[in-house]
């Protein structure tokens, strides 16, 4: 068994008993090829619980200052996370990104760039709609249904993969093509709140 499978077993085995987490729509997930997996971001758990209900390991960014912590910051790559500066472009953590999709694997990434204050979808960074439009992947949306409160039960909803070509064909600007993805994980909140 692999780090990574060690470690989500290990943290499924932690975290399940709290959180008593339902999975919806597992079977929307596309079995094989590169993923964009976008999901809201309401707390701190959201990283592990989406990367133990994903049917598919899930490469995650994480803050660079994460990797600078001594025992964390060796793990982390093992179970599958790579460093983004935030607050600016960084295109290191971009082609990194860009090079996991195109090896056929699950990029996750929470659009806000951050943990809703309110437990409420927020606007959605261009990130989403770059990975989107500068990938053939296809694009999940992931809704994370709480809040987190030990022995309530909270939802993980995939949905089936949004169709961009229309907006890749007419090169739509990666603000829009957010704008869509954020919709669609609204649209998922909504149905299943």
């Amino acid at each position: 068994m692999t780090l990574y499978g060690f470690a989500r077993s290990a943290v499924n085995a932690v975290l399940k008993p709290i959180y008593r987490y339902e999975v919806i729509g597992r079977e929307n997930f596309p079995k094989e090829g590169g993923v964009l997996l976008c999901a809201n971001h309401i707390d701190n758990l959201d990283p592990p619980v989406v990367g133990i209900t994903a049917p598919r390991p899930v490469y995650f960014m994480a803050k660079e200052e994460l990797f600078n912590v001594p025992v964390l910051g060796k793990l982390l790559p093992k179970i599958h996370a790579f460093p983004v500066k935030r607050g600016m472009s960084d295109r290191e953590a971009l082609r990194n990104g860009l090079k996991i999709i195109k090896e056929g694997n699950v990029l996750g990434l929470f659009p806000e760039g951050t943990r809703s204050k309110n437990g409420e979808l927020g606007k959605g960074l261009a990130g989403a709609g770059f990975f989107a439009l500068r990938s053939s992947a296809e694009v999940v949306p992931c809704a994370i249904i709480g809040p987190y409160k030990p022995f309530r039960k909270i939802k993980v909803v995939y949905g089936k993969p949004i169709n961009i070509q229309e907006l890749r064909d007419r090169k739509a600007s990666a603000e829009e093509t957010t704008d869509m993805i954020m919709n669609e994980i609204r649209t998922l909140i909504d149905a299943y709140r």
